[in-house]
């Protein structure tokens, strides 16, 4: 992805679609669309999937809650929802395999009857998953448990139930989404903001009034069609279009703490069934640390970034300790972070436990915005698909979706062990050719060529991880990264698992980004502080300190 040749393209071309926010649904319905034959422009106030989109539990599933409340309540909304995520879930896995990988998930429990009760549910929850090749749930023994899990607590452990879901690098999986839309001849820019719309005489849409964040340059981009997909900002967009539009985003708040592998010491995750205010909770193996959430609150604050506060861990941890044969010392957390889910809501006072994460795509009748609004991760293609057949509706066309087999950037001949030629012929080390492997997939060897041309670039960020400096060149000229952050928090994921390494690394990565992208002295160290600074709040907000 070249930003400059985007912006060109932006300036001076008439598109068919442009789609506004380049999170999963936007750059699933980019790629859709490209594919389909339209001309397509896709942009972001900020960075691909900076917002919701980079801050999920990163699993691909049905949701094993959602089919216990649909029989519960006998609610066939719910059913269909779990039924639509599990036949997305092999193709998530299929389409991107460097990125993501299947995931065998723990439900202690502390009686046969609790053992029995939760493995028909998961029974079924196989039954659902058709034309799927993961394996099939089991109910474990108390030492097969331990042998895979041997943090837990022994004298509360009865068995447990393992079953089968997908993770995946969720910020990476994005970002392989707009650069396979990009490739495919999309106009793909990020930081580039939303200040309003140029109408028709007969008040249809016709033009998107933006603002290149990095230059202040204002301009307009020539479109017949805009599609909103800004996530929990959809109202945002919507009342830009048409003011008169009822509000339909509800938000939830949903975060998680990052602890260190160690507390569960193990490559599986665990399913925590009972909270007491009825959540379900995730302990999962996530870049070298594990990470713990979610919850799932009320937030009416879209304008502020969502982070952890000091009830939440205690909430969080005091609800995975139960469970461990040694309490969580909460000094040894390493990160957190949080992010707004998109709810959808006619009803004020329903929880948003109970709201469901299925989509709608509303047409506007007076303005011609086109919003995808709702849904999750898991079926972001389906989302996509759903979208852009209304636009095929629109344009009078009938054109096939494409995207249910297209392998996405790096996931072309993708082979985990190519890791060994990496070692072999650039020289790397087998962690970070490891790492290369499973986040560029068959693209690693770019990074290895950097590497071979500035033998500096294979040093280290930091001795505990596997990111090399090379990764930082790449992420500039591939990968449309403009602020440390970019890189830190999406590319190479260490914000979110480490922020005093985090805090460690960037003058580093101020220093190789201002040398690439040319920076001032003056710019360098405003990005160096601004960064910092929200890092230092997000600890202080953790400990339940003062504002830093």
């Amino acid at each position: 992805m070249n930003r400059n040749e985007s912006l060109l393209r932006l300036k001076n071309e008439h598109f068919d679609i442009c789609i506004i926010g380049a999170g999963a649904s936007g750059a699933g319905c980019a790629l859709d669309a490209i594919l389909r034959g339209y001309k397509v422009a896709l942009i972001d106030r900020k960075d691909f999937a900076s917002e919701t989109s980079s801050r999920s539990t990163k699993l691909i599933h049905g949701g094993v809650r959602y089919l216990e409340q649909a029989f519960k309540n006998l609610d066939f909304a719910q059913l269909k929802q779990v039924r639509h995520g599990l036949e997305e879930r092999h193709i998530v896995l299929n389409n991107a395999p460097h990125l993501a990988r299947p995931l065998a998930l723990m439900t202690p429990v502390s009686s046969w009857i609790e053992g029995l009760y939760f493995s028909i549910g998961l029974r079924m929850y196989d039954w659902f998953a058709t034309n799927d090749t993961l394996p099939k749930s089991k109910w474990l023994k108390k030492e097969e448990v331990l042998a895979k899990i041997p943090t837990l607590n022994r004298s509360k452990l009865h068995s447990a139930v393992m079953y089968y879901d997908g993770q995946l690098d969720d910020a990476r999986y994005c970002l392989a989404l707009s650069t396979s839309a990009s490739e495919a001849g999309a106009a793909v820019a990020n930081y580039i903001e939303v200040s309003g719309f140029e109408k028709s005489e007969d008040g249809n849409l016709k033009g998107v009034k933006v603002t290149d964040t990095q230059s202040d340059e204002e301009f307009t981009i020539n479109t017949k069609i805009v599609i909103n997909c800004t996530g929990p900002f959809s109202d945002k967009i919507r009342h830009l279009a048409n003011s008169s539009l009822p509000s339909r985003i509800r938000p939830s708040k949903g975060v998680h703490v990052v602890l260190p592998y160690e507390v569960l010491n193990s490559k599986n995750a665990m399913l925590i069934p009972k909270t007491p205010d009825g959540r379900v909770v995730f302990a999962i193996p996530f870049e070298g640390s594990m990470l713990l959430g979610t919850t799932d609150t009320d937030s009416e604050d879209v304008e502020n970034e969502a982070t952890l506060n000091k009830k939440e861990v205690d909430y969080l941890v005091s609800t995975l300790n139960p469970y461990l044969d040694k309490e969580i010392d909460i000094s040894k957390i390493k990160a957190g972070y949080g992010g707004l889910r998109p709810l959808l809501s006619a009803d004020p006072h329903k929880s948003t436990k109970t709201l469901l994460r299925d989509h709608e795509i509303e047409i506007d009748k007076v303005s011609g915005l086109v919003s995808l609004l709702g849904g999750k991760w898991t079926t972001y293609r389906l989302m996509a698909k759903d979208t852009i057949d209304q636009a095929d509706l629109i344009f009078g066309k009938s054109n096939e979706c494409k995207t249910a087999d297209h392998l996405l950037t790096g996931g072309a001949n993708f082979d985990y062990n190519s890791w060994k030629f990496l070692v072999k012929d650039f020289n790397l080390p087998e962690d970070v050719s490891k790492h290369l492997v499973s986040k560029y997939g068959s693209r690693a060897s770019e990074i290895g060529k950097l590497v071979r041309d500035t033998p500096a670039l294979n040093e280290k960020l930091d001795s505990n991880y596997p990111y090399i400096k090379a990764e930082i060149i790449y992420s500039v000229r591939k990968e449309m990264a403009i602020t440390p952050r970019d890189i830190l928090a999406r590319r190479i994921r260490l914000e979110i698992t480490d922020w005093y390494t985090t805090l460690k690394c960037l003058p580093e990565v101020a220093d190789l980004m201002g040398e690439e992208l040319g920076w001032s002295s003056t710019l360098k160290e405003k990005n160096i502080l601004e960064y910092s600074q929200e890092i230092k709040q997000f600890m202080a907000t953790a400990a339940g300190e003062l504002a830093v």
